[in-house]
């Protein structure tokens, strides 16, 4: 019997209160295992554009790639439409799921749908367009939103730099508790792990990053450099809790995959993540609830750059910029909104080059040393402890040593987007040069009783 490529991507499941469309993804591959079916990829989370305005948490769609034999191709559909449906939150308004089947390879189209989806904005009707000239089938519920994200993980290969995730998953009745990990075996982890998984432990807090706040069903995610580092890292976490189950995905978490170079302050445009370099224009202020704002020029244009309260030690490189400073800024773009211009989002702020820093000082006394004391404008100095006259002395400018230097500066972990690739992945960037070949099940997925 022939098999062929299935590519099955899903999205939008979840919802603030309940779910989790990676959770709904374990369980399609289990389903999937016991029927046979045998997957030629890790489990694809890819994150896509984290600034639309109908976004869930992550924005996270997934796509499972696997072979399936011709007369099982309908068996897959329906189990996969089953396990959608049972599990999304469909009585919740803004769930609206959609699941894409492509059989064969990846047209080019596709692949760039998912980077516009990843780094812009698409729409409902050219993904259904698409789904529609390229052979595939999708299925949607309510206004099928999900289709976009189905389809865009569909598209979404990982051939460049990719990272790995390891989501352990909790039991049914343990969902919107507490979670109850030991922390000191997360801290240990992170001290032995540092070099090959990223974001377990938030350096300015102390706060562990590995678990969510949220009632969905992940107990912790591990995210690393390869699939044999964050398997590793799960083993020496202690959990007072019982695993479900675990699944590591291959992923574009931590990439910098959303942002795109715009070669002018023009082309900036509402919802879209970016990269621009601009002069700043006038010194930074702080608004009420600590957030710093500061305004960048380029021949184009002007816009405003924002660094909130949470932005840490980047909220600080962002108050010591001044007037003339040459800054590239990378960050998702706010639309305009009661009386606020558009503004950038910082996630990272690149120093180029740093304008000089003079002040102005009153000059000393050539007598005694004091600092003189202006006698108002235009009439010069005196020494009020000696007593000597300076009509004709003017301040003397004095250059200011500046508190940051050109470079990279970061949010940091415990406010970074799910996409923001952290300092400490420059370097370690990778293409994925494996290609699809059949895996074992047990590679990327397991339960209890088959411990990682």
């Amino acid at each position: 019997m022939r098999a062929d490529m299935l590519h099955i991507g899903f999205d939008d499941t979840d919802s603030p209160r309940m779910g989790c469309t990676t959770y709904v993804a374990a369980l399609i591959i289990e389903k999937l295992t016991e029927m046979g079916i045998r997957f030629i990829d890790y489990p694809n989370l890819i994150r896509l554009n984290p600034n639309v305005p109908w976004k869930t948490r992550g924005n996270g769609a997934l796509c499972l790639r696997v072979l399936c034999e011709d007369n099982l191709y309908d068996d897959v559909k329906e189990t996969v439409a089953e396990i959608i449906e049972e599990n999304s939150d469909l009585e919740y308004e803004g769930t609206e799921p959609g699941v894409v089947f492509l059989r064969g390879d990846v047209p080019q189209k596709i692949r760039e749908f998912a980077r516009e989806a990843i780094q812009g904005i698409v729409s409902i009707k050219s993904a259904l367009k698409l789904i529609r000239v390229s052979g595939a089938e999708a299925i949607g519920y309510k206004s099928g939103r999900g289709i976009i994200g189905g389809l865009a993980a569909v598209g979404e290969l990982l051939l460049g730099d990719h990272t790995f995730e390891l989501i352990a998953y909790r039991r049914r009745e343990f969902w919107g508790t507490p979670r109850r990990i030991d922390k000191s075996s997360v801290l240990e982890m992170d001290k032995r792990m540092r070099n090959q998984t990223f974001n377990n432990v938030d350096p300015e807090t102390g706060r562990i990053l590995i678990t969510p706040r949220g009632p969905d069903p992940v107990l912790y995610g591990i995210r690393g450099e390869s699939p044999e580092a964050v398997k590793t890292a799960h083993e020496m976490i202690r959990s007072h809790e019982p695993i479900e189950r675990w699944v590591i995905f291959r992923t574009n978490h931590g990439t910098d995959a959303h942002l795109k170079t715009v070669p002018w302050i023009k082309d900036v445009k509402p919802y879209r993540p970016v990269i621009v370099q601009g002069t700043v224009e006038r010194p930074p202020k702080i608004i009420p609830g600590g957030h710093v704002i500061f305004r960048i020029r380029d021949e184009s244009g002007a816009i405003d750059c924002a660094v909130y309260e949470q932005g840490g030690a980047l909220r600080r490189v962002a108050s010591g910029l001044i007037e003339g400073d040459v800054v590239r800024v990378y960050g998702g773009v706010r639309p305009p909104s009661n009386g606020n211009p558009i503004t950038i989002n910082i996630e990272k702020i690149e120093v180029i080059s740093l304008a000089e820093k003079v002040v102005f000082q009153n000059p000393l006394c050539p007598v005694c040393g004091k600092r003189l004391k202006s006698m108002g404008r235009g009439k010069g100095f005196e020494c009020y402890k000696c007593g000597f006259h300076g009509p004709n002395l003017t301040k003397m400018a004095i250059r200011v040593e500046r508190d940051i230097r050109p470079g990279l500066y970061i949010a940091p972990p415990r406010s970074e987007r799910h996409l923001t690739k952290p300092l400490s992945r420059y370097g370690l960037e990778k293409r994925w040069t494996e290609g699809f070949r059949i895996m074992r099940s047990e590679e990327f997925w397991g339960k209890p009783h088959q411990s990682p």
